[in-house]
């Protein structure tokens, strides 16, 4: 039986001057389940966002994408935006990283609620308004402000319009990119119960990408680690955190700040490699402090590791030698 939605071997490339391409995502493949939540976590510009945007065919013109995304078995992105618009904000919805660039600024928020509603034929006229001032209020904004713009809007409460005009037509699968990102802390915490009591009360499938371990070992089930555009690797939260069969997994957790005190944060050295110029290896072997030599010389396949984990190391192969 298929997953809600499965993503194989996803690619994306961007065309650059002097006939170059940059690489973002190099054959990332993950499943979600239905009611399940799923976090993609790495660094800035490890290729997290472009692959959601990837899977919702919302890049630009500039990029090429490969790679097949099934939504209840079928292949949403085998004819390009004529079969991934039907699903687009109907099954898959996204509350875009930084509301204020999401919406229209000239648009009062129901409005742009109801816009969502119509669209799709969800509802039309009265009954639209309705339903858009029921969906704020559903996110803690009351009905009566459907007529106010962004602007008039905390950063908070505009958040959670974003969240409630995803969840305009009932989706079965709501990505969340960086949802907490210029948000304070006590304003991020309150997003991220939003987040977890709509999953509870709708039954959605969550994912989640951030660069917050912690948010993700609070809120997901699963997660998969992302490195200079691939999953190096994946599994359930616990088993992540407890014993990461990654180099980079275990500095990411080692750089968040514990807050039991049961260590100091220790920033991991150097910087992701850049994709626009080839790569020899494996991409994380220069800030590696655990890197040999076939880690310079032969890239690591993400391969399957027992109890649904799954790791792109060479280390992996060295302790199944010897145990």
């Amino acid at each position: 039986m298929s997953s809600l939605l499965e993503v194989e071997n996803l690619h994306v490339w961007f065309e650059l001057e002097g006939e170059r391409e940059l690489h973002a995502v190099q054959g990332v493949s993950f499943t979600l389940e239905p009611g399940e939540r799923l976090g993609l976590v790495g660094e800035s510009g490890c290729g997290k966002t472009t692959s959601v945007l990837g899977v919702l065919g919302l890049l630009p013109p500039s990029a090429s994408v490969a790679g097949r995304v099934l939504l209840n078995g079928e292949d949403i992105l085998a004819g390009g935006e004529e079969t991934i618009r039907p699903h687009r904000w109907v099954d898959l919805a996204i509350v875009f990283q930084g509301a204020m660039n999401a919406l229209n600024p000239v648009k009062t928020v129901g409005s742009q609620i109801v816009e969502a509603l119509e669209l799709h034929g969800q509802a039309s006229g009265r009954a639209a308004r309705v339903r858009a001032g029921e969906l704020l209020n559903s996110v803690g904004i009351p009905a009566e402000r459907t007529d106010r713009f962004p602007h008039e809007f905390s950063g908070g409460m505009r958040q959670r319009a974003a969240i409630a005009m995803a969840l305009a037509c009932n989706p079965s699968v709501l990505v969340a990119d960086e949802p907490t990102t210029a948000l304070d802390v006590m304003v991020q915490a309150q997003i991220l119960e939003l987040l977890d009591s709509l999953c509870n009360d709708f039954g959605l499938a969550l994912l989640l990408v951030t660069h917050d371990l912690p948010v993700v070992a609070e809120l997901c089930d699963r997660a998969a680690v992302m490195y200079a555009g691939e999953i190096v690797e994946y599994g359930p939260v616990d088993a992540l955190y407890h014993e990461p069969r990654h180099p980079y997994t275990r500095l990411l957790f080692a750089a968040t700040p514990d807050l039991y005190g049961r260590g100091v944060p220790v920033s991991i050295p150097g910087a992701p490699p850049r994709l626009d110029l080839p790569l020899y290896g494996c991409p994380f072997h220069p800030r590696c402090d655990r890197a040999f030599t076939r880690c310079k010389d032969e890239h690591p396949a993400l391969k399957e590791l027992g109890g649904s984990r799954s790791a792109a190391c060479h280390l992996n192969d060295v302790v199944a030698k010897t145990a």
